[in-house]
């Protein structure tokens, strides 16, 4: 049996995989102000509206669709605005809070939108020169001065008081940061509402936990799921031609170490066989996702021993891997659920990779996180490893198989989970992903540890109701992914990281 030679050492130069459409999301921003000052202070409604430009400006800056919806400065404008704002469709709303404004302009607007908004009080100044403040200048810089009567309206309107990015329009990269990240939560919400994940096969069978209501999942997040047959990727790989499969032998040579196996006899140097099979078969789910249009896959199946749609559908973890790094979600074991988390954090830009809990580390105080399968190569350390194996462990067939620990530093958990009401639940949880060796089984694997201990840790996480699956994600992100679920209206838990008082 052939193998393919191994491939250089890897770099800091690591090939990374583009996506497949740019993130986006559509965002509205309207100023409030008091239409009393205009005739009072000249030129300070001028300034007012250059205020709302540059955050217009900072919005556009990350990439998504911004509308301008000007400044309201009384309750008649916020009604007519309503009507506007519902019609672009908005995933978010920016409310800039220029200067101080009655709650007149605002109620009308947070009672009746269904998507988030979000108070903008940057200020001009850092702080007043006293010496020479003037009125005018004070109300320049009073964009935190209404906050409160607006957060107070929201909840007499019964809403949750919308958050507030606090701080200075220069000079402040935690506001920066923050008005960043809101963008990411829109982007999130934004293909998680309009998603259509394709799914095909069942659960494994005993896998409880994995059972999910496709129509649970519309009504919750309003994805849609598509219905697909293996029989119809198998129709699609007879249709790949050779020249497709050596584009794709070459894309994954380049993306890809090939070394010698170590300890593990399931493993092998992967062959010019599992290699042209991968190939193919990734060119084959290329043709599949357009064809349905999808953007995302659940799966699993497992075909006639012997048969062509075996060989298949035991084969799709190369071409798996490159469609998840290309912002296209993958799962295997017919996660539909995990699917949905793993799209939330690729559109929060934190990879979102397929994982659940492998041995723990008692001796050092850490949990291997990792899975077969799938994965986000993008946030990969390092080169990722291309391994045959000649059994893939509790399921059928052989073939390809990925491994990698994903970037040292911060990371963030999410799990979909689901309670006994039927409803989702979001559980989230951080750590750090710590330098070390994994296991060279072919399978992805990180070091993880969790404060305040890793037994404290898991035995908080299991307690919850997740998954037993989750998406794995770089960065310090439990914040964003809270409001997420806030946002979409899920019951959301962030496992403390402190120790039990």
């Amino acid at each position: 049996m052939s193998t393919v030679p191994v491939s250089p050492a890897a770099s800091s130069n690591v090939p990374r995989i583009a996506r497949r459409r740019p993130r986006t999301a559509r965002i509205g921003v309207f100023g409030v102000g008091h239409h009393t000052y205009w005739a009072q202070f000249p030129g300070l409604h001028d300034e007012m509206l250059a205020k709302i430009a540059d955050t217009v400006s900072r919005v556009a800056a990350t990439g998504v669709e911004v509308t301008n919806f000007g400044l309201v400065d009384q309750a008649r404008a916020a009604y007519a605005l309503l009507p506007r704002l519902k019609a672009a469709d908005l995933d978010l709303v920016f409310c800039d809070m220029v200067t101080y404004a009655t709650s007149a302009t605002f109620g009308i607007i947070i009672r009746s939108l269904d998507v988030p908004i979000v108070l903008v009080a940057l200020q001009p100044l850092a702080a007043l020169d006293y010496a020479r403040a003037t009125t005018q200048l004070q109300l320049a810089n009073d964009d935190f001065c209404s906050v409160p009567e607006f957060t107070g309206v929201a909840i007499r309107m019964g809403k949750r008081p919308p958050e507030v990015i606090l701080g200075t329009r220069e000079n402040d990269a935690e506001a920066a940061a923050e008005l960043v990240e809101w963008c990411e939560i829109a982007m999130a919400l934004h293909d998680v509402k309009r998603a259509r994940i394709g799914h095909f096969g069942h659960p494994i069978e005993h896998m409880l936990d994995m059972q999910t209501d496709q129509t649970a999942l519309t009504a919750a997040f309003g994805c849609h799921i598509v219905q697909t047959e293996a029989d119809d990727l198998l129709r699609h790989e007879r249709e790949v031609t050779a020249g497709e499969i050596a584009v794709k032998r070459a894309e994954i040579l380049a993306l890809f170490d090939t070394p010698d196996p170590k300890s593990d006899p399931l493993t092998r140097t992967l062959t010019e066989e599992d290699l042209l099979t991968s190939a193919r078969v990734a060119a084959a789910l290329d043709r599949f996702v357009a064809h349905h249009q999808l953007d995302g896959l659940a799966y699993y199946y497992e075909g006639e021993p012997g048969s062509a749609l075996r060989t298949l559908v035991t084969n799709l973890i190369v071409g798996n891997s490159l469609l998840t790094a290309a912002g296209f979600p993958m799962c295997g074991e017919s996660d539909l659920k995990t699917c949905l988390a793993m799209l939330i954090m690729d559109r929060l830009g934190i990879g979102g990779s397929f994982a659940e809990f492998h041995p723990i580390d008692f001796r050092e105080g850490f949990v291997l996180v990792g899975h077969d399968g799938p994965h986000h190569l993008n946030i990969a350390d390092g080169k990722p490893v291309l391994r045959s194996l000649i059994k893939y462990h509790g399921k059928p067939g052989h073939g390809a198989s990925v491994e990698f620990k994903i970037k040292e530093g911060p990371i963030t958990m999410l799990s979909v989970g689901v309670t006994a009401q039927g409803k989702f639940k979001f559980i989230i949880a951080e750590g750090e992903s710590v330098h070390g060796p994994i296991p060279a089984t072919g399978n992805t694997n990180t070091r993880g540890f969790f404060r305040p201990d890793v037994k404290t840790f898991l035995k908080r996480w299991v307690a919850e109701g997740p998954t037993h699956h989750f998406a794995l994600g770089i960065g310090h992100r439990a914040q964003a992914l809270r409001r997420i679920g806030e946002a979409l209206g899920v019951e959301t838990v962030i496992i403390p990281r402190e120790k039990s008082s």
